[in-house]
């Protein structure tokens, strides 16, 4: 490369810079490259596929734009995918003065000096890296499997049963499900798994836990030593994403997901909903997540809520071996306690207590009794938006793509407000938030939707009727 294309790559990225901010230049940004300029192209290289995807999937027109206004001539932008052995050295250099100006700043001494020190000791001074407290009782020998779950354990058993240097299947490997589902037993399994016997480091942290040390070690400046010791992890697991808090915390976050996966590490991650619906992480992380293997675990089927109360009884008798619950107790719990697995438990916690501390056998009646505070009425089916789009587009014969799309016909725009209003109506979701859902929408744009359908349906009754068969089948 020229110094003369080195002085315009210089001036470009000045001018993205400014075009897309400092936080998401230093994102995605930071690590491309210029290879050259022929002819009507520039040839850029980036050190992964995923930076790759990204930026041609969303600043393509941008990146061009700031090529064209140095070089008029430039019609095309060609990027490429650095090899391991080219892009290690860059990228060593482009971040290692950023991390050493922060030290030193911080603590105003040399860097290279806290690097020494720090980074030792890093495991005894951040309490984080000792992990987050592990169940022993959650392995994968007490996981019982069912319908709603089969998919989620192959995929942790598979992430388990790895080996160092082995290639990566998905990354990250993104569970979700509700309260009491067995998400957290599914990554505490995939920790003890992971830790015994193998030379992988397998961390298990929770999000709050990942807060509490990223904050400490900025508190005790050692924040740059917390960040190596995390990237060495070889599986990072990471439950509750979904209290995940702070933008430097997230920022933090983003990075480290990037690090371990760009450098053939694993991570697993469990949230109470999908990427998606986090709304309060940014888009590039919630990005990042849907970009691996999403699995939900479904609502417990009444056969899987029998198995798992016979393995809670299995594992009562072998500290009570008279501890016994007969099969039509069994039975009419699986078919009256339906919300989660730890309101199961509970259940049999509350029996075996009853029958040792009163001296009595457990019977039907006793049962009826003790847990009927744990019978809660069914929960209505959550509702998602996507669901109401395709509902939508099925009732008034268009496409999802036109609700999402910027046309203004009349035949897009009725489904359109039509399907903004039962967002708001039949979800939990913001206006903000629902307006992203429809191709970025203003939450204005929702508001005077929602405002026009309400206004409608109080005198117009075959509109009032088209929205409330449209409730009805969602709801069902």
């Amino acid at each position: 490369m020229t110094n003369t294309e080195q002085d315009r790559w210089s001036r470009v990225k000045g001018r993205l810079r400014t075009s897309v901010g400092e936080d998401v230049y230093t994102s995605w940004f930071a690590r491309m490259d210029l290879e050259g300029v022929q002819d009507e192209a520039v040839h850029l290289s980036v050190p992964t596929r995923f930076l790759k995807s990204w930026i041609q999937a969303h600043y393509a027109d941008r990146v061009l734009t700031c090529w064209q206004a140095e070089m008029p001539e430039v019609h095309r932008i060609d990027l490429t995918v650095r090899t391991a052995m080219r892009s290690a050295a860059p990228a060593k250099e482009a971040t290692a003065p950023a991390d050493q100006r922060r030290v030193e700043q911080a603590n105003g001494r040399p860097a290279p000096e806290l690097r020494a020190t720090a980074t030792a000791p890093v495991s005894a001074s951040h309490d984080a890296l000792g992990g987050s407290p592990l169940d022993p009782r959650l392995t994968f020998a007490s996981f019982v499997i069912g319908r709603s779950n089969t998919l989620a354990h192959a995929a942790a058993r598979q992430v388990a049963e790895g080996r160092r240097g082995d290639p990566v299947m998905f990354n990250p490997l993104y569970i979700h499900a509700g309260v009491g589902l067995g998400k957290t037993h599914l990554l505490q399994a995939v920790t003890w798994a992971g830790n015994s016997g193998s030379e992988r480091k397998v961390l298990y942290l929770t999000a709050e836990k990942f807060m509490y040390g990223f904050v400490a070690a900025l508190k005790t400046q050692t924040a740059l030593a917390f960040k190596e010791a995390l990237r060495g992890i070889d599986v990072l697991v990471i439950d509750d994403l979904q209290f995940l808090q702070g933008k430097s915390t997230q920022a933090e976050f983003c990075h480290t997901l990037n690090a371990l996966i760009d450098a053939g590490r694993q991570v697993v991650i469990a949230a109470d909903r999908p990427p998606s619906d986090l709304e309060s992480l940014d888009d590039r992380v919630r990005s990042r997540l849907a970009g691996g293997l999403v699995v939900e675990m479904g609502s417990l089927g009444e056969e899987l809520r029998l198995g798992i109360l016979k393995s809670r009884v299995a594992a009562a008798r072998a500290h009570h071996a008279s501890f016994d619950v007969p099969e039509a107790v069994l039975d009419y719990l699986a078919r009256t306690i339906t919300h989660n697995g730890r309101d199961l438990e509970g259940a049999i916690n509350r029996l075996l207590a009853h029958s040792k501390l009163n001296n009595q056998p457990v019977t039907l009646e006793m049962a009826e009794r003790e847990v009927r505070d744990l019978i809660r009425p069914q929960e209505p089916k959550r509702i998602k938006i996507e669901d109401i789009q395709r509902v939508v587009a099925r009732q008034y014969n268009v496409s999802r793509s036109d609700l999402l799309s910027s046309r203004r016909t009349a035949n897009v725009v009725r489904p359109r407000q039509v399907a903004m209003y039962l967002a708001k109506t039949l979800t939990l979701r913001s206006l903000p938030e629902i307006g992203r859902r429809f191709g970025g929408r203003d939450h204005t744009t929702v508001l005077h939707a929602v405002r026009k359908i309400e206004a409608l349906v109080t005198r117009d009754t075959a509109l009032s009727e088209e929205v409330e068969s449209l409730k009805r089948q969602l709801q069902e």
